[in-house]
């Protein structure tokens, strides 16, 4: 193949496009009409730009001050506004207060706090009425396939049989599509979406997509046409819900 037919994009960009555009799908239509956008967790802001580039004002809380130094400048090269707080989810009512956000994003978090049911009841808080919940979790029946082709075979078995929600090591909480669901429903959301995120983009070589012209947009497609159907949720590395 000569060089003119390989993909243009740095292979960072085509892989996380084939990895984040099923969740940038789902919640685009809920941000893109403004209002206030909080993203918890938000790291260097690789969602949050996007977001704050619709016109929604965005609000980033994370622990890191690195990371959120990374955001500013990363929204001064996008010429977009996005303010960044340092913070948790235990700090998170201190530092925005009560139902101050039409959206919340929470990508990556629940994984790692101590109480998922707690951390949960903070975030209806911060929610206003009829707000959106964007919840972004890893998935447990993936973990388990992982661990068992990597030849973590007890570790596999311990993650198969393991209570909702337990931690797999230091990864984490993991949850199936149900336990997810549950967990939000007892939390007092509505449970509207469920989609199924890196379903085929992790089992994928890096080489192909560096490689093959037009592979990421092959891969993008059909990670959309399978992301939501449920045959296909215990195959995702993540689970994204949609929640009021």
């Amino acid at each position: 193949m000569n060089e003119s037919a390989r993909p243009t994009e740095p292979p960072s960009e085509r892989r996380t496009a084939a990895r984040s555009s099923v969740v940038w799908d789902a919640v685009r239509p809920y941000v893109e009409a403004g209002g206030d956008v909080l993203d918890i967790g938000g790291g260097t802001g690789g969602f949050a730009v996007r977001v704050a580039g619709l016109g929604a004002r965005v609000t980033v809380v994370d622990p890191s001050p690195d990371a959120l130094a990374a955001l500013s400048r990363r929204a001064r090269e996008l010429d977009v506004e996005v303010a960044a707080q340092q913070g948790d989810l235990a700090t998170l009512l201190d530092a925005v207060g009560p139902q101050s956000a039409d959206v919340v994003l929470c990508h990556g978090v629940l994984e790692v706090v101590d109480d998922p049911v707690a951390a949960l009841a903070t975030l209806r808080q911060v929610l206003r009425p009829g707000g959106t919940l964007s919840l972004l979790v890893a998935q447990r029946h993936a973990a388990v396939v992982a661990r068992a082709m990597a030849g973590h075979f007890t570790q596999a078995l311990t993650l198969l049989d393991a209570p909702v929600g337990a931690r797999d090591g230091r990864a984490g909480h993991r949850f199936t599509a149900a336990e997810a669901t549950e967990l939000l429903e007892r939390s007092g959301f509505a449970v509207g979406a469920v989609h199924g995120v890196r379903v085929f983009a992790d089992l994928v070589p890096g080489s192909l997509l560096d490689l093959e012209a037009g592979a990421t947009a092959a891969l993008v497609e059909l990670e959309r046409a399978v992301s939501e159907r449920p045959e296909y949720l215990p195959l995702a590395a993540q689970l994204h819900l949609l929640a009021r």
